[in-house]
């Protein structure tokens, strides 16, 4: 077993100086300091050049590697150049790694603040491309559905299936509640403003024809955009965050007649079911709270629901209905495709699938108010 460790000098030439490293060098034995280095470079004279020899080195640990930390740092501060080609080479390895050069605090340029007008402006290039993205994803959607009518689009129908049942029965309950309570409240504001001219009755004719024609398509979007819009961004986010997306890629199968297609088709096939539920649910709610009234009965209300509410009003909300379902599915399959590779992508996915989702379906409404109004129906 080697002893403690030790420093031994040889001056080969007038500006070399020659470390040889010898005996043990580990933290619990006595190790030598660079005081005895530092008396021989004065001694020396001008000493421009060390060298470290480690010949008769003997055992070692995180001790001498400490000690070579402080004999770059010495070096460093005298200009002396340092040769560790003596050295072994899994401990020059580390002393390169200990002797890296740290991030300087002032190498990042300050962020200074940015004008209102930059930040307009940066804001409206980012709409312009997520704009332009949005436009190409249609264009996606539309070709993977015309490959479905020539019966070439790649898609299991058993996701169909399931992803049908979880768009339909299993959102009944949030949609009758929702369409019920909108019932209740579309009725109680206008009982309280058809009483001021004794015309009661017509709150059938509001809730009817508002539920039927619009609101009823409207909430029941709005529902599926929190509950459905949001779910497909998860699971298409975790999808790519996963390189399950990639891996379809490699297999020769196209993602968006595999994942986007199917989402598409239940939910333009599901959401006018939905929208005749959620229709029925807020006539019920209004029929509670017109029914309290002393002069309506129920046979009043609902005949004079049957009179008001036309066969184009229906039409039109089941039409309304599955707009926004592929509203709804296209904003959450494309916030899903578009997410990041990481755990928090997912849920800004997820957030920016429902604001998209509801954004497009008040858009569309309003198209769909001006198209019916020009066309007089």
């Amino acid at each position: 077993m080697s002893g403690a460790g030790e420093l031994l000098f040889e001056q080969p030439s007038k500006d070399t100086l020659r470390v040889m490293l010898s005996g043990s060098w580990k933290l619990g034995q006595p190790l030598p300091s660079t005081d005895e280095l530092r008396q021989q470079v004065e001694s020396a004279g001008h000493i421009r050049q060390i060298t470290l020899n480690a010949k008769k080195l003997g055992d070692w640990d995180t001790g001498l590697l400490i000690f070579l930390r402080k004999l770059w740092d010495f070096c460093s501060n005298n200009t002396i150049a340092l040769d560790s080609s003596g050295l072994p080479e899994g401990m020059r390895q580390i002393l390169d790694l200990a002797s890296a050069v740290p991030e300087k605090k002032d190498a990042r340029k300050a962020e200074g603040r940015i004008s209102f007008l930059t930040h307009l402006g940066d804001q409206t290039v980012a709409f312009i491309r997520s704009f332009s993205d949005l436009l190409e994803f249609i264009g996606e959607a539309t070709l993977a559905f015309l490959r479905l009518l020539r019966g070439k689009a790649q898609y299991r129908r058993t996701d169909l299936w399931l992803i049908m049942e979880a768009c339909s029965g299993q959102a009944l309950p949030i949609v009758a509640l929702i369409s019920f309570l909108v019932g209740m409240i579309l009725a109680f504001i206008g009982v309280i403003q058809l009483a001021l001219f004794g015309a009661e009755i017509y709150v059938a004719n509001l809730v009817g024809i508002a539920m039927v024609r619009l609101m009823a398509a409207i909430m029941t979007g709005i529902v599926m955009a929190g509950r459905t819009g949001g779910a497909f961004a998860a699971q298409l986010g975790t999808m790519q965050v996963n390189q399950e997306i990639d891996a379809l890629k490699t297999l020769g199968l196209s993602p968006m007649d595999f994942l986007v297609l199917p989402r598409m088709l239940a939910l333009a096939l599901m959401m006018p079911l939905l929208a005749l539920f959620a229709n029925v649910m807020g006539i019920l709610g209004g029929a509670v709270v017109a029914v309290s009234m002393p002069n309506i009965s129920v046979i009043q209300y609902f005949n004079q629901t049957v009179n008001a509410v036309s066969i184009w009003n229906l039409w039109i909300g089941l039409f309304s209905s599955a707009v926004f379902g592929v509203i709804v599915a296209l904003a959450g399959c494309m916030r899903g495709m578009q997410c990041g590779r990481s755990a928090s992508a997912v849920g800004d996915a997820a957030t920016s699938a429902v604001v998209t989702a509801i954004v497009g379906i008040i858009v569309a409404t309003a198209v769909i108010t001006i198209m019916t109004n020009v066309l007089g129906i």
